[in-house]
């Protein structure tokens, strides 16, 4: 077995959609990235390929290939277990933070863990997401931004 951990941060702009989990998220402001900027997808991929012992989303997805701008996150979520899978890996579970000052992400958490279970191929059980708020402290405190914390574990697939 093995475990990873992953970590995000985006900063909150005007005319972006907010999408966390792969939920579009009813808000004035979303978060700028090259991709679709989704914090809790990008901090799972990242959990998910160094438990495996591989580099970061960046290397796979980097932000300077004009032709995967805009990706959805879900899309590169698929593409982390591919890499994974390949190696003889298979993702158990994950849990997950969200830290956000705005706006309050706790009604749309059963519709994340309903979306990243498909991207994922987990049951929703085996997905933890918890939201919290950064209690007014720095960028995140002040609504500047939202970041996002994950961990999983890994299990060797059986071998036929």
């Amino acid at each position: 077995m093995r475990i990873g951990i992953g970590y995000d941060i985006h900063q909150l702009v005007e005319g972006r959609p907010l999408i966390l989990g792969g939920v579009n998220i009813p808000h004035n402001k979303g978060l700028f990235g090259h991709s679709d900027a989704d914090v809790l997808s990008h901090a799972i991929a990242d959990a998910i390929l160094g438990a495996a012992g591989l580099p970061d989303i960046g290397h796979y997805f980097p932000n300077t290939d004009a032709s995967i701008e805009g990706i959805d996150s879900q899309k590169i979520l698929t593409g982390v277990l591919e890499e994974i899978e390949k190696r003889g890996w298979k993702l158990v579970n994950v849990d997950s933070a969200l830290i956000a000052e705005e706006p309050k992400v706790s009604p749309f958490l059963d519709a994340m863990k309903e979306r990243l279970s498909e991207s994922l191929n987990l049951e929703k059980t085996a997905i933890g997401i918890k939201a919290t708020t950064n209690e007014k402290i720095g960028d995140i405190g002040k609504g500047k931004g939202i970041a996002a914390h994950s961990v999983c574990l890994l299990t060797q697939k059986p071998t036929s």
